[in-house]
Formats: C-alpha cells, structure tokens, sequence
C-alpha cells in the first residue's frame, strides 16, 4: 500500500464516524487536515476567529446531536477555541476537538509555540490524547468519537504534534478502529420505574422539568407522548426549550416560577440541579424523582425521593408504556385545579406584557420586537439568542415548538455566541430560517462572522436589539465600561457584502425582517431600541439578576 501521513489517517477515520462537516481557522500544523477532509468529501467551514469555530460546532451539535468537529493551529490558534469547549463542556454537548500542536518529540526545550495544550483541555474534556505515533490516530479519533457521544454527552480532544501529523507510514501499519455493529442504551429498573409512575399518578400538582439529555437520547417524541398522557405541566432548561412544543396545553411558561414553587412532584429528566434552579432548591419541599444517565448526577446539590439510573428515552418509553396500561389514574386531569391555578397565572403574565409587547414608543422597546419576530418567524424556524437584556425579553416572549431549534447563551452566560451559533445552525438545517436575536455588546464579539456568512453565501439573518451598551441604562446605578453607542452593524454589514439595515420605527421590523429573508443573503437589522429598558430574570437562580 502506499504511505500515508498521519494527517491523512485523522480525515479517513473522520469520514468513516459519519463526520459531514469540520469548523477550522486555518494555520499549522494541521494544514493537512483540513485538506485531506475536503479530500474525502468532508465540508470544511473556515472562521474569522477559532472561538467562533468552536461555537459553531457547538451549535451544530445541539442541532443535529451528532459531535460537532472543529480543529485550529498550535498554540494560540487552540487555546482560542478553549471558550467554545469551555461552553460545549457545561452543556453537555459532543464536540471532538483537534488541536494543532507543536512537535511531540521536542517537548520541553521551548519549540515554537510549545504550550500544554492537553494538561488545558484536560479539566473540561471528556476525553484527551496526545498520541505520538500516526498509526494509532484511526483508534485515538475513533474513540474520542465515541467517547463524546457514550453516557452523558461532552467535547473530546486530540493533541495532534506536527511530527506525528507529518509521519510517513504505510496504511496498512496503522491501527484498526473497533467499533459495534449495535449498542443498546440502559434502561430504568422496572420497579423504579413502576414507582416514579404511582408517585406521577399520586401527585395533585406535577411539574415535569427536562434537560439535555431528553434532547441527545432523542425523547422527545417519549417525553411529549407523557405530557399529552398525564396533562403534566412541563418545563425545560433554556437550552432544551423546544422538546416538547410551547404552544401545549400544559405549557405554562409565564407561570414557571409558581410551578416550581408550587409542585408537590417534579419529575427531573435529563438536566443537572445546577444554579439554575437554585441547585434544586427552586422545587421546595417538593418530592423529587430523578431520571439520568450519568448515576452520579443522582441526587447532585439536593435529595431526591427516587432516581432512576438510565437513558431518558428508555425510561421514558418504559413509563409511557406504564400509563398507557392504566389510562385511570391519569383520566381529568386538564381540569385539575393545578392546571387551572397554571393557567390564571400564565394568563396574569402574558396580560402585564401586553402593553409592551404592543408598545409604539420610540426608542422601540425590546418586547416589541420580540413580538414582532414572534409573529414572523416559521414554526420550525431555529431560534438564536445571544446578549443580556435580550436575552431575559426573549426568555419571557419568544416560544420554541421544535427539538433543537432554540440555543442561547446557556448555563455559562457566554456571550459572543450568537451568530456563529446562527451559522452552525444553519450549516445543520440549512432549509430552516435561522434568526439570531442579538444584543449590540455580544454582537461586537464575533461581528467578523458576517464575513463567513458572505463567502459561504449562508442566509443567517441577525436582529441586533440595539441599546447602546451593555446592560440597560440607569441613572443610580454605576456601570463602568457601559456606554457603546449605537455601533452602525447594519453598515458593517453592508460594507462586508451583507444585507443590512437600521430600524427605529417599530411599525417597520416586520418589512425590515420581510426584506431581509427575501434578500437571501446573511442580513443585519440594527433595531435601535430603549436604552433604559431592563429585563429581568428571577426564575432561575437563588438571587433576583438584571
């Protein structure tokens, strides 16, 4: 056989785990990567800084929940992808990360661009490896593969030394990956799960709250299927929103907070009890059972009334099967007082809102035009959020019907991540309207991406919620750093190739949006809105946040 480098073993064993797409800057020494992945048929998207390499994937995971690949050069061009890993890491996302590196076999004597990159990876990887022979690269990538995507999801890594790419060897010589023709996923010990459903049927005020990993086991036919069975109100983390479609008639998302405070059950799926929900404490003296695939997130931060060691889709299916087989116990319950008490405060929220979601001010005001995009976007459309005022209206207006159509800055608060998370979405659905809703400070993280866009002609449409600087404006309050202007992106995007456009009338977002899809280009609408305009958020953590 003829010799091959060791570049050119990580491309094939890519292409052999079903990769479709690689996001990259380019630079050394894994030129060769790159380019042997475009050999075999690999799309590879190039970016404008690695950080929005590494979003991308990320996004592009949550999408498809297949890992997202991405690789950059050796040592500042991978360490500008630790934010994105650092991201994908806390959300429990699949990632396989190849990092550039320096030579293995002159470690120590300061070569160019000598750093630790393992040792770094290491504390938010699931998986590293730093191999020193090309022949082992087709079992090193295809079990870090497997590796992001076995128990609990997460990114992995590849320490790829430039000699160790550049080996010469023959193909035959190098190692052969070993794989399973089928895998089974484990499944909820029958009596547990007999438990978990008397407890369901036993409850007056049921609240079920899910997370990623309804999204990765592919429940959410299962999980929906429970819902429409036992008229369970549901709740999910922010970025899971969609696994069950908002518009239900046990979604209750204005009354969030009273049905976590409220519930005598909480049926936790999938999610970790994290500061989000006040490390489990946001569900009271409410019994609690557990359902998750990683056995040491059981009773994490809070104690649990039972939990269930296992894949939510299995364990969803087992339940659901459950039910069905004793359909009376779960009869009348739409007309529950619970549902009744869900709804009133739902109704209460949503009619505090009106006004501003209707509001004709100028500066607009953000809840406006959440509306407005609420009203315009397809059903399917993938939704991106991305900022901090805008992201709290957007949290309270802005539904999700569709499994992995709605990502945000999630449970880190990265910001920056909205238009590469725009345009890995888009690389993952490209038939799907992707929006990024961002706010103007994170819009000036990444705002080179409209340049990405452009050269690979990807119809990503950014709404900037324009307020002139980070945070709302108030004049008690000091804000060091706060002031930004109204940074002109709408012309930034013109200049690049863009569509772009500023709005300051709320009666035009919808044209503005309307043109801006029919261009079929990316597109920027600067929508200046009120400065002093303050979302707030007292749902998820233990202390009210602005």
């Amino acid at each position: 056989m003829a010799k091959v480098t060791g570049s050119y073993l990580i491309a094939k064993t890519l292409k052999e785990e079903g990769v479709e797409k690689l996001f990259y800057l380019m630079g050394g020494p894994d030129f060769d990567i790159v380019m042997g992945c475009q050999d075999f048929g690999i799309e590879t998207i190039d970016f404008r800084h690695e950080q929005a390499a590494a979003f991308a994937a990320h996004a592009y995971a949550r999408v498809t929940g297949k890992p997202g690949v991405c690789t950059a050069a050796s040592g500042p061009g991978t360490l500008n992808l630790l934010t994105g890993v650092y991201a994908a890491s806390i959300d429990c996302s699949p990632m396989v990360i190849l990092g550039g590196a320096s030579a293995v076999h002159e470690i120590g004597r300061d070569t160019f661009q000598e750093v630790d990159q393992e040792r770094i990876m290491e504390p938010i990887c699931k998986y590293w490896h730093r191999p020193t022979m090309a022949a082992r690269y087709p079992e090193i990538v295809s079990t870090a593969y497997r590796q992001s995507m076995s128990g609990r999801p997460g990114p992995v890594y590849i320490d790829c030394g430039a000699d160790v790419l550049y080996e010469e060897i023959e193909e035959d010589a190098a190692v052969t990956p070993t794989r399973a023709a089928r895998k089974s996923v484990p499944a909820g010990d029958a009596a547990a799960v007999s438990e978990a459903v008397d407890m369901l049927a036993a409850s007056e005020r049921p609240v079920i709250f899910a997370g990623g990993g309804v999204f990765f086991s592919g429940a959410a036919p299962e999980l929906e299927r429970l819902v429409d069975l036992t008229s369970t109100p549901f709740y999910t983390a922010p970025m899971s929103r969609g696994v069950v479609p908002e518009d239900h008639s046990v979604s209750f998302q204005g009354a969030r907070s009273t049905a976590l405070r409220e519930a005598d059950l909480v049926l936790v799926i999938g999610t970790r009890m994290n500061w989000m929900i006040n490390y489990g404490q946001r569900f009271g003296s409410a019994k609690v059972v557990q359902i998750d695939i990683e056995a040491s997130e059981i009773a994490h931060n809070r104690d649990v009334d039972l939990g269930i060691v296992g894949d939510a889709k299995s364990v969803l299916g087992q339940m659901v099967s459950e039910i069905e087989a004793r359909p009376e116990d779960f009869g009348g319950r739409l007309e529950s007082p619970w549902i009744t008490r869900l709804q009133e405060d739902n109704d209460r929220r949503a009619n505090q809102q009106a006004a501003l979601l209707n509001s004709e001010q100028t500066p607009i005001h953000p809840l406006r035009l959440c509306k407005e995009i609420r009203d315009f976007l397809d059903r399917d459309a993938i939704l991106c959020v991305d900022g901090n005022e805008i992201l709290h209206f957007g949290r309270q207006s802005l539904p999700t019907y569709v499994p992995g159509h709605r990502l945000n800055s999630g449970v880190t608060g990265t910001m920056g991540v909205g238009l590469p998370y725009g345009i890995g979405a888009q690389i993952a659905k490209p038939d799907k309207q992707v929006l990024v809703l961002h706010g103007d400070g994170s819009m000036g993280m990444n705002a080179m991406e409209i340049d990405t866009c452009v050269r690979f002609n990807l119809p990503v449409v950014t709404v900037i919620s324009n307020n002139a600087g980070w945070t709302a404006r108030t004049p008690d309050r000091r804000k060091p750093g706060r002031e930004l202007g109204f940074t002109n992106y709408d012309g930034m995007a013109r200049e690049l190739g863009a569509h772009g456009e500023e709005v300051t009338d709320p009666d035009e977002i919808r044209p503005a949006l309307e043109r801006a899809f029919a261009s079929g280009k990316p597109a920027v609408v600067n929508v200046i809105v009120e400065p002093t305009a303050a979302g707030v958020s007292r749902a998820w953590g233990g202390s009210r946040m602005e």
